[in-house]
Parts: structure tokens; C-alpha cells; sequence
């Protein structure tokens, strides 16, 4: 299984999303203590992404799905998340020998986006046929729940997601302050959304305004201003 594709920020208010692909010929190269990167603390996290990135037999590819992208009222998450995989997928591979890709098809794993694991690999795998740059070789591509537990090659896509997307976040706190995780239930979250609207009469340009917890936020704010004449 040359490839595996992971995502990270599909759920929260605030940010991007992140999709990343590793590909490598034999898993084993793998630093030791891959695992799903939600179980592994911050540091470690950025400390073996750091290592999957240095070794030279290893190619990545990272997709950033922007708030712009997510807000779209033409699209959805389920197929913003096919498309994250597979410009992921494509990043990967473009750093791949021409050589190495003389062969009759690539096999990879995706950490299934959807409630239909086979769904999720049949569209994820449509989206690759449609980019000139994956037409050959063909890609064999699988979906599995939990991917991320099971397969050390995926694992290792769901710490470089999680890196990209943590490092995103630390970028918007740096110019904005205490921003939490993004995630609807942090409350750190939730009052600094809170106290952005309530100053600017308007959500940050950050937030992902059609989710229901930005809505509901902008919607309070914008009553209390009412409230006040």
C-alpha cells in the first residue's frame, strides 16, 4: 500500500481544513510510535511529522480546504473532504520519481469521510481520475473506518494533517489571541467568538459563517446591538 490519506478540521467552527497524503514504498520506514494522531500529545505529534517530512523516501502532499471553500453553498463537507484527499493524494505523488510510477496501478487507504467507507473510496478515487497528473498510472484506492488505527502508513497522514491544521490555528491565535481548538464545544472557543461579534457587529473572516454555531453567534450579537436603542 504505497499511499495513505488522512484528514484533520473537518468539524470545526474555525479554520480550514486539512487533508495530507504519505507515500512510500515500504511502511517500515515509518518513524517509530505512528499511531492515530489523536492519541499522541502535541509535541510528539510535531516531532515525528518533523521526521516523516526530513526522510527522503518518504513523499508527502497537503491539501488546505479554506473557510471560502467550506462557506460555498454549492458544495457540502462530505465532498469537500473527497476533494482534500484527492489534492492530497496528487501533492504526494507529484514528488514521486517518474520511474517509480511505471507500474500498473497504486494502491492506497483513506481514512473514510463518509458513514459508506466504499462511497468514499469510489468518489475519492473519481476525483483522482479527473486530474491529468494522476491519469497514470490507475490508483486503487480503499476506504476504511479507523484507518488511522490500523494502518501505520495512514496514521502517519493523520499526524501531518493534525500538524498543518494545529499550526493553523497557532497562526490565527497569534494575531487574534486565545482562539481554543476551533471546535463548536471548546468554550474558548465559543467566547472568543462571542466577544469578536460582539465588538465588530460581524464574525472574523476566519469562522465558517454557514456553520450553525457562527449563525447562532452573529445572530445573539447582532440582537443585543438592537437591544441597546
Amino acid at each position: 500500500m504505497p499511499f495513505g490519506v488522512d484528514e484533520a478540521g473537518k468539524g470545526p467552527a474555525l479554520g480550514s481544513m486539512f487533508a495530507a497524503a504519505v507515500h512510500l514504498e515500504d511502511p517500515d520506514v515509518l518513524p517509530d510510535g505512528i499511531a492515530d494522531s489523536k492519541r499522541l500529545a502535541p509535541a510528539r505529534r510535531e516531532e515525528l511529522a518533523a521526521a516523516i517530512r526530513d526522510d527522503g523516501r518518504i513523499q508527502v502532499g497537503v491539501a488546505e480546504i479554506s473557510t471560502a471553500r467550506i462557506d460555498d453553498p454549492e458544495t457540502d463537507m462530505n465532498s469537500l473532504a473527497v476533494a482534500a484527499h484527492a489534492e492530497a493524494i496528487e501533492g504526494a505523488l507529484d514528488g514521486v520519481d517518474e520511474g517509480a510510477l511505471e507500474t500498473d496501478s497504486i494502491t492506497g487507504l483513506c481514512d473514510a469521510c463518509d458513514t459508506d467507507a466504499a462511497r468514499f473510496a469510489r468518489r475519492v478515487t473519481a476525483a483522482c481520475s479527473e486530474s491529468p497528473s494522476l491519469a497514470s498510472p490507475e490508483l486503487e484506492i480503499d476506504a476504511r473506518h479507523g484507518a488511522d488505527d490500523d494502518s501505520k502508513i495512514v496514521g502517519a497522514a493523520s499526524i501531518v494533517a493534525k500538524v498543518e491544521r494545529d499550526a493553523h490555528v497557532a497562526a490565527i491565535a497569534e494575531e487574534h489571541g486565545p482562539v481554543g481548538s476551533g471546535y463548536p464545544s471548546d468554550p474558548t472557543t465559543r467566547e472568543f467568538l462571542v466577544s469578536y461579534a460582539a465588538e465588530h457587529g460581524d464574525l472574523p473572516p476566519f469562522a465558517r459563517e454557514s456553520w450553525s454555531t457562527c449563525e447562532d453567534v452573529l445572530a445573539d450579537a447582532r440582537q443585543t446591538g438592537l437591544d441597546r436603542f
